[in-house]
């Protein structure tokens, strides 16, 4: 377990102690640029003998993430596909078909949904991250309270078409209980994903600057291990990943001036029975 989220877990802040609930939402780049999931250099290829790198980092991310969530039921999104039967390009389509209800049990149920829509979608595009943001963030705007905490995680390759509107989304968010991870699969430059990090600069948008830092990006393959251990490899990522979400967490709370509400009292003992 990363050690910014073992910390959460052995001493938990004040913010985490007032029993916030975790959301995890998954967000997929299923654009043409992955490259044709049928063939071994797509980063989506589904090999018999070792999971695709889409495949690692939602796994990574969402096996530490799921401890959180009390009932491990997660959305999952595919974005820049055309869906069968007519061909419609979709930006925001559930990986489980169910557009009355897009949770996925567990990180497993993610995984499956992902493999079943490799099979049936056609990759395409553009690439728009807004739309899933937006999604997102209308949902974290219906609880201020400091009860829900909602994180958005997008797997791309880095190619972005709404730089503009994402950047937007981003600003609008900033003032809501969400964070968002991007991670970047491939060999792209990811310059884009770095400007969306706003580590050295804060995102802005139409003179607005982002309230707070929501954002963080990782490149995948500064995280793969050279002799091949993909479980070393998971860790690594899994580790940076996670390691401003407890701090963005607190950052929200501490701006809504929301005090943590005192633990549950315990339970009284029975009285002894009378001799």
């Amino acid at each position: 377990m990363p050690a910014s989220l073992r910390v959460c877990r052995e001493h938990p802040p004040q913010a985490l102690t007032r029993r916030t609930q975790l959301n995890f939402t998954v967000a997929i780049d299923f654009t043409a640029s992955n490259g044709n999931p049928l063939q071994p250099t797509s980063l989506h290829y589904m090999s018999p003998y070792q999971l695709s790198a889409y495949a690692m980092a939602l796994k990574a991310v969402g096996e530490i993430i799921q401890d959180y969530d009390s009932d491990k039921l997660f959305p999952a999104y595919g974005f820049g596909a055309k869906l069968p039967p007519e061909g419609r390009i979709s930006h925001q389509f559930p990986l489980n078909n169910n557009d009355e209800d897009p949770n996925c049990a567990g990180i497993e149920g993610v995984l499956e949904s992902y493999f079943q829509s490799l099979r049936t979608v056609q990759l395409f595009g553009p690439t728009y991250f807004a739309p899933v943001i937006n999604q997102v963030a209308r949902a974290a705007a219906k609880i201020s309270d400091g009860s829900q905490y909602y994180v958005l995680l997008i797997i791309t390759d880095g190619v972005i078409s709404d730089m503009t509107q994402t950047k937007e989304a981003i600003v609008s968010a900033s003032s809501l209980p969400m964070s968002i991870i991007i991670v970047g699969v491939g060999p792209a430059m990811f310059e884009a994903m770095e400007e969306l990090d706003g580590d050295d600069v804060r995102v802005s948008s139409r003179g607005r600057y982002a309230e707070r830092d929501i954002v963080q990006f990782v490149p995948f393959r500064d995280y793969v291990d050279r002799s091949g251990n993909q479980v070393l490899s998971m860790a690594r990522l899994a580790k940076d990943v996670l390691a401003e979400i407890p701090e963005q967490l607190l950052s929200y709370m501490r701006t809504r001036d929301i005090q943590p509400r005192p633990p549950a009292p315990a339970s009284p003992s029975p009285a002894p029975e009378q001799l």
